[in-house]
Parts: C-alpha cells; structure tokens; sequence
C-alpha cells in the first residue's frame, strides 16, 4: 500500500483525528479580567477545519480565488488561522498584518501587497482607517456573509505563494510557496522534536514569520496543540503552561524573561520538556530555564528564512558549545544550506568569520515590491530598497540563488555557528 503523505492539508487531520484538540484559545473573555485570569476555548482539529471550510465559502462568496490577496489585521485568535488554511483551500495568498504598525507604517506592506480584500476585527478599527485600501469587511461581518459551495483540491498545487508576510516595520514582504511552508514545518519536527503530544504556548504574534511558521504551523502540522493569547502576558502564559501542561515554550528572550519572573513560574518549568529563543539569549534567562531542568535550544532566523540555524537540547555535558556564550546557534536545520563569504566574496572553508547566506526550499522564494516582475519572484527576486527597510537593520539580498543576509557569523571547526 502506497504511504499517506503528510501535507499541510488540515482536512486530512481533522479525517486522522477529529477530537484532537487544535487550539486551546486562553484569551481573557472580558477586556478588562483580573491578573492572570484565563478563559479557556478548545477547538478540534474537526472544528477549526470546518470553520476554515465556512471562511473559504464566505471568500469565494465575496468573489476571491486563485491568485488573489487577502490581508488580515488582528491579533492572536483561532480565526487567524482559519483564514489561513481558507487561502491554502482557494489557491488564495494569505497576508497577515501586524496590529502593533503604527498609522504610518501600516501603508508600507500594502505598497507591495495590493490585496483583492482586507479582513480585520473589530478592534483593529482604527488602524485599518489608515490603510490606503477600500475594500475590506470585518471578521464578525465575515462570519456572518452568505458563502459559496466550494470543491476543494487541496493537493492542486497553486501558482500564487500561499504566504506573504512583512517585516517587523512594515515591510519588506517575503513570499512563501505551500512547498517553503510545509518543509519548514518539516524543520520543527527534526530539529525540536516535535511531535502529536506536544503542548505549546505562542507568546509570539501570528503576523511575526517566527510566530506563524516556525511554531503554530509546524505545531499543527504534526497534530499537536497550540495555546494561543490574543495579546501575550507572562502571567496567563504561565496559568496556560500550569493548567495545559505545556511541553514547549518558544519565543523571543523578552517573552521567556518575563515568563521567568512570574511567581508561579516553578509549577510551569515542571511540565516543560524544552525551551526555543532566537538568540543571543543573556546568561540570566538560560540559567532560569535550564536550573529547573528545561534546556534552552538557540536558533537563527529571518524574515526570508524562519529558521536557519539551532542548537540541539544536549545537556551541559554532552554540549559542544559553551553555555556561557549568547551569542551560539548551533548548526544549519534540515533543508537549509549555509555558507559564509569574505569581503570579496568567496567562499571560506572550515572554521572562520564571514558573511552568511543561506539557500535552500527553507528560504522564502523573494520580496514582493511596489513595482513587482516576474523576474523578481524567481531565482533572483529584487534586493532591498536600502538596509534600514529590514527589520535587523541589514543589507540582506537575494543573488545567485542564496539568501545574503548581511550579518557576520563565525563557524568553529566542529561545524557550529555563533553570531558576530
């Protein structure tokens, strides 16, 4: 018999194992909740597949299909995602927005983006008046549309990136093909081990490429649960982390500090297998997590490429790389390519300081511009429009097939990375 493959499609979890929970929603149900009060909402993969069917009926409704933009302004909710596998069914690009761009710098990733339709919540009201763009509609209103009768071929590939995603100022834009999005998921089960049992709690924003991809995606890709807060505070974080039994805890070193500091933070180390934070990660926070037994994976990422870079969860004696330096990211995940450069570009071997690029189907396919080609989505998608439009302040670039990221890295002679 022909093995199954294991694609994005959440239709075939919801089929494998319908009462799964998905999502578990800790979001407080009044806007103004006592300190640390958590309103649990569970969804099943069953349920949250069936409410991404009801939204790709109401988008079809309102006319959107294959090729199309859609744009969503809201924070963390289930309906994020649902829009999400709505686009994957249509063959539609899914664009979130950040909610925390300011008026100003709203307009930037619609320069680039030109949706077909703009799907906020209600809370992102004022926001979405300074968006250059007239035709969007609410999520309630959405909810509440008629919707078509849609046949899905969630196997059709499509020719429009499933995914185009801003930098944290707004822009460049990034897209991603469903193939680049699905083998980054890939990359979160062999190099974090994740897998159906896992609990993890999102402190990240889904609009953020480490958020959306790196953790909800792969957590769902693999059939685990994912516990999601419309606005992260370390104090539900860690109530979430106690009640669910978290297994995961990703995130940027802000979150997991601020996490570390809540007084029941002990109770919450006790069911965490494992911590992820981009790096560098100071002493102070390595040393919270890892004296209470959860070990502290450092990672690499950008924009262009969720994760390029990680360190394993060895323990402090089997580690190759010191526990004292901040600054570690382990070695390449699978499916990415690394090499570094000198000044005039060649290519160094073995240990050394060089510019690092990265290539391989991990790394987005290129920026999408205000002026987009053909030419600038294949091989050799356009470079930036100067440094300080990327979020690290860096000259990257795509060329000759590599993503350039402009940054200094050193590689040791064991083959492990460390940022410069």
């Amino acid at each position: 018999m022909e093995a199954t493959a294991v694609t994005l499609s959440l239709a075939r979890r919801a089929e494998h194992f319908p009462d799964r929970t998905a999502v578990v929603d800790i979001s407080e149900q009044r806007l103004y909740a006592p300190a640390e009060t958590v309103h649990q909402d569970r969804i099943s993969y069953e349920e949250l597949s069936t409410i991404a069917t009801r939204t790709a009926g109401r988008l079809s409704a309102r006319d959107i299909g294959p090729g199309d933009t859609v744009c969503l302004v809201t924070r963390n909710r289930v309906a994020a995602l649902a829009v999400f596998f709505a686009c994957r069914r249509l063959g539609v690009t899914f664009a979130p927005i950040s909610h925390l761009l300011t008026p100003a710098s709203v307009e930037r990733p619609f320069d680039a983006l030109e949706p077909n339709l703009v799907v906020s919540e209600q809370a992102q009201r004022d926001l979405v008046r300074s968006i250059p763009f007239d035709r969007s509609v609410t999520l309630e209103e959405l909810s509440e549309s008629d919707r078509d009768a849609v046949d899905f071929d969630e196997q059709r590939p499509s020719e429009s990136p499933l995914l185009a995603i801003h930098g944290e100022r707004g822009r460049p834009v990034a897209d991603y093909s469903a193939t680049a999005i699905e083998r980054n998921c890939i990359t979160g089960v062999v190099a974090w081990g994740l897998a159906a049992n896992d609990v993890v709690s999102l402190p990240t924003p889904l609009s953020a490429v480490d958020g959306l991809v790196r953790v909800a995606l792969s957590v769902l890709y693999v059939g685990g649960t994912l516990l999601l807060d419309r606005a992260f505070d370390p104090g539900d974080a860690v109530t979430a982390i106690i009640e669910e039994e978290a297994t995961l805890l990703p995130g940027r070193e802000p979150s997991l500090r601020d996490i570390a500091a809540e007084s029941g933070f002990d109770a919450a180390a006790e069911s965490l297998e494992r911590a992820i934070c981009d790096a560098p990660v100071s002493d102070d926070v390595r040393t919270a997590y890892r004296d209470r037994g959860v070990p502290v994976a450092q990672v690499y990422g950008r924009l262009e490429c969720p994760t390029a870079l990680s360190q394993g969860f060895e323990t402090e004696a089997d580690s190759t790389v010191s526990d004292t330096d901040d600054t570690a990211v382990g070695r390449p995940v699978p499916d990415c390519r690394v090499r570094l450069i000198d000044e005039e570009g060649a290519v160094l071997e073995g240990d050394g300081v060089g510019r690092l690029q990265l290539s391989g189907p991990v790394v987005a396919d290129g920026y999408r511009t205000a002026t987009a080609t053909e030419a600038e989505h294949g091989d050799e998608p356009a470079a930036l429009e100067s440094a300080e439009d990327d979020e690290r302040g860096d000259p990257g670039r795509f060329v000759g097939g590599w993503f350039d990221t402009g940054e200094r890295f050193r590689r040791e002679s064991n083959g492990n990375y460390s940022l410069q």
